[in-house]
């Protein structure tokens, strides 16, 4: 098909609409820096969500919580929810100037397979299963392996526990009680019923927190419970497959009534660890610790090499088949087999 030949007078006329948009936004920009230099004097604050060009930051007097939607200077990374910042108040807008350095960021892939923040200065991973959808403990160790290379301590939250009945729980007590015996705290609650949910927000109360696990678990639903103003939209399941319908698209922080945030990231049903290599993956299998360093070969990829410790472990009972098959699906799936 030709393509459509434009006249002179219409090239001149886009012409000139590009360089009037150009212009306007080249205007904006000059005037926020100006601001940013002439107004009001610096704060700090924490970002509450973030919208590209755009963030809410929240500064927390005595007496009120103010939320202000914020531009942003030039040149600065990106900022997520749980970032701590530097901003100007300009009345009908605030200006962020800087961002402050993170102690934690929780990353996962875009939709090319780059790593991205969602969530930072995090301090506790709290990764909720249910029933339904069927949880996965690959997944689970996945989180976890973030977590402890993050050093930020993961707990189990066991949503929708009014539909445990007896002819349903044995897998699920099984795999809870995995991680019930390496140390990791867990919670049974229904945020239908509220069990257990004072106990969860007395524990949540000391730390900030991002929730994640897949799509349809309750995630927004406990939040929902945990600070009832906020009124997240709740998905339902997809009754021909059991998964969940996705209804967080950005990444938001919230404070629990007692003390502590929350994070309500997007649900991911993949949890990407290609920054990670085999002996960072291999640490945050905890177990996994005392027998690191011991195999015969320094170079032991834990596969199928003589005299490696982990599969002397996984033999002697020390470690669990399941966890080490879990390690090694997760080295192949981030492409560090060797």
């Amino acid at each position: 098909m030709t393509k459509r030949q434009l006249t002179k007078q219409q090239r001149k006329r886009i012409e000139k609409n590009q360089l009037n948009a150009s212009a306007k936004t080249d205007v904006l920009a000059a005037h926020i820096e100006e601001d940013s230099e002439n107004v009001s004097i610096e704060k700090p604050g924490i970002v509450t969500a973030s919208y590209g060009a755009q963030i809410d930051v929240q500064e927390i007097n005595l007496s009120k919580t103010i939320a202000r939607r914020c531009h942003l200077r030039a040149n600065l990374p990106v900022i997520v929810a749980g970032d701590k910042v530097t901003w100007k108040d300009h009345g009908d807008y605030g200006v962020v100037i800087a961002r402050h350095p993170r102690e934690t960021q929780i990353c996962r892939p875009d939709d090319r397979g780059n790593l991205r923040a969602v969530a930072a200065n995090i301090n506790r991973i709290a990764i909720v299963i249910s029933l339904y959808p069927k949880p996965h403990s690959n997944l689970i160790d996945r989180y976890i392996v973030e977590s402890e290379n993050q050093s930020i301590r993961p707990l189990l939250i066991i949503n929708k526990a009014d539909l445990i009945i007896k002819e349903n729980c044995e897998a699920l007590f099984s795999l809870v009680s995995k991680y019930k015996n390496l140390g990791y705290d867990h919670f049974f609650v229904s945020a239908k019923n509220g069990h257990g949910l004072k106990q969860l927000e007395a524990y949540l109360n000391n730390f900030t927190s991002v929730l994640v696990g897949q799509s349809g678990v309750g995630k927004s639903s406990l939040l929902n419970k945990l600070i009832p103003k906020i009124n997240l939209k709740v998905g339902d399941l997809s009754e021909s497959k059991k998964k969940g319908i996705h209804t967080t698209t950005t990444s938001q922080l919230f404070h629990l009534n007692n003390g502590g945030s929350v994070v309500d990231s997007p649900g991911v049903r993949e949890f990407g660890l290609l920054h990670l290599a085999p002996d960072e993956i291999a640490n945050g299998f905890i177990e996994f610790i005392e027998h690191l360093g011991k195999c015969k070969f320094r170079n032991c990829s834990h596969k199928r090499e003589v005299g490696c410790a982990l599969i002397m472990a996984v033999k002697n009972g020390k470690i669990a088949r399941e966890r080490f098959d879990s390690y090694l699906h997760i080295v192949h799936s981030a492409g560090k087999d060797n």
